[in-house]
C-alpha cells in the first residue's frame, strides 16, 4: 500500500505542497518502499533513530528533524541534517549555529511557534519570538531561516484546528512582511499531519508531515 499511498497523496495535495514522509517507528524496509516511489524527503522526531538509519539508507535522502531537539544532540546531526523544523528557543538556535559553523555548513531551519496550551507541545511564544528577532538574537551564522512550523491540537475539532493553523499563517505573514521581506528563502509554512493535513492546506500550508496515512 505504501507504493500506492504516496502518489495518491501527492496528487491530492498538488505540486506546490511539499510532502515530508514521517518515518518514525517504521522499518527500513518500509522506508525503502517509500523511497522507491521517488520520495526523498523524510523526517524523524528523535535523533537516535535517525542516526541508526543514516548509514543503512540511501545517501540522497533529505532528512528533516521535526521533534523537540535537545541541545546536547545538535552536534550529532549537524554534519548531515538538511532541515531542523523544530527550532523552539534562542538557546537552541545558538547551539545549532555553533555546530554547523564547525562543520562548515548551512542548515535550513524553521521557527516552531506554539499554537496550543498543551504541555507536550514545544515552540516559541510568538511575542517572545518577536522580541528575540528585534534584538538580533536570531541573526546567526550557518542558519537559513526558511519559515515557520506548528502543530495543532491532536484531539481538537475541525474548527479549533483550523483556527490554530490560521493563526500560524498569520504569524508567518507578519514575520515575512516585517522581518524577512528581503529573504527569498523564508517561504515555508510547515503544518498539517496525517489527521489534519487537508485543513492545513486550506489555511496555507506549504509543507505537510505525513506518516500514518502512508504506512497504514
Amino acid at each position: 500500500m505504501i507504493a500506492a499511498n504516496i502518489p495518491a497523496i501527492k496528487k491530492e495535495i498538488g505540486e506546490k505542497i511539499k510532502l515530508i514522509v514521517v518515518s518514525k517507528f517504521r522499518t527500513e524496509t518500509e522506508i525503502m518502499e517509500a523511497y522507491e516511489t521517488g520520495q526523498r524527503a523524510f523526517a524523524e522526531n528523535r535523533v537516535q533513530p535517525l542516526l541508526e538509519r543514516l548509514h543503512n539508507l540511501p545517501s540522497d535522502i533529505e532528512w528533516h528533524l521535526i521533534g523537540h531537539l535537545q541541545s546536547n544532540k545538535v552536534k550529532q546531526i549537524a554534519p548531515f541534517i538538511n532541515t531542523i523544523q523544530s527550532v523552539d528557543s534562542v538557546k537552541l538556535a545558538e547551539i545549532i549555529s555553533e555546530e554547523v559553523v564547525k562543520n562548515n555548513r548551512k542548515i535550513n531551519c524553521l521557527l516552531q511557534i506554539k499554537l496550543t496550551n498543551e504541555d507536550t507541545k514545544s515552540g516559541f511564544d510568538y511575542n517572545e519570538l518577536i522580541q528575540s528577532i528585534d534584538s538580533n538574537a536570531l541573526n546567526l551564522a550557518g542558519i537559513i531561516w526558511t519559515g515557520v512550523m506548528g502543530m495543532a491540537e491532536l484531539d481538537g475539532n475541525d474548527a479549533t484546528v483550523t483556527g490554530q493553523f490560521r493563526a500560524l499563517k498569520n504569524h508567518f505573514d507578519s514575520l515575512k512582511s516585517d522581518y524577512f521581506s528581503n529573504n527569498t528563502e523564508f517561504k515555508e509554512i510547515s503544518m498539517g499531519m496525517s489527521g489534519d493535513y487537508k485543513l492545513a492546506i486550506a489555511e496555507g500550508s506549504t509543507i505537510v508531515r505525513i506518516g500514518s496515512a502512508i504506512f497504514q
